[in-house]
């Protein structure tokens, strides 16, 4: 995968997290800081973690200037115009559900360059698409989405071991698209049908 490309899905991702988590502080009623703090929380902390853990330091978050204009940039129009963007409800599950497979399979694909094999770099896969996510809720006082019984991690978990298979038996970018697509499809379709993931026999689901 070309460098540009990478930046470009990248930066994409980050702006549909950087929504979601701005929707949650504006609910939450916090301020303008407040709101930016949670969409850069959502846009960027999965990817930070994924930098520091294979050593890539500075995080490409803080050594290149796009990565923090996009999600605050984000979070200001979503600040002003959350009226208009808080109805559109569907509309940001699919985006959400857009952005957790271009990260899991751009988070994969960067843990292969550092050098880390197939599961180790699907796991950091994982960890880049619910990694903010996760950050976000905590900060929010909610429980994180992937411990509430919705099928989100393990769809990323799928796209980003697919993506690592094909990084590292250096398979054409072209089969990135469907990597990202297995992810996609698979969250789209629990979100559409309901699909939860199993609890404990007897447990309570609330």
């Amino acid at each position: 995968m070309s460098d540009t490309l990478l930046l470009i899905l990248d930066l994409a991702g980050i702006a549909v997290f950087a929504a979601t988590g701005a929707l949650v502080g504006v609910r939450k009623e916090l301020d303008l800081f407040g709101v930016m703090v949670l969409a850069l929380i959502t846009g960027l902390g999965g990817g930070v973690l994924r930098d520091v853990l294979i050593g890539a330091v500075p995080p490409a978050a803080l050594d290149d200037w796009r990565y923090l204009v996009v999600p605050a940039a984000t979070a200001v129009l979503v600040f002003y115009f959350h009226p208009t963007i808080g109805r559109m409800e569907k509309q940001i599950m699919v985006l959400d559900a857009i952005g957790l497979s271009l990260f899991c399979v751009t988070g994969a694909v960067k843990a292969d360059d550092a050098g880390l094999n197939i599961l180790a770099a699907s796991v950091l896969g994982l960890l880049t698409g619910v990694g903010g996510g996760m950050m976000r809720d905590v900060a929010a006082g909610r429980v994180p989405v992937i411990f509430r019984g919705e099928l989100y991690a393990t769809p990323a978990f799928a796209g980003a071991l697919m993506a690592s298979v094909i990084a590292h038996e250096n398979y054409a970018s072209a089969w990135y698209g469907l990597a990202a697509a297995v992810c996609l499809v698979w969250r789209l379709a629990a979100l559409a049908r309901g699909w939860t993931a199993p609890i404990a026999p007897g447990a309570d689901r609330g």
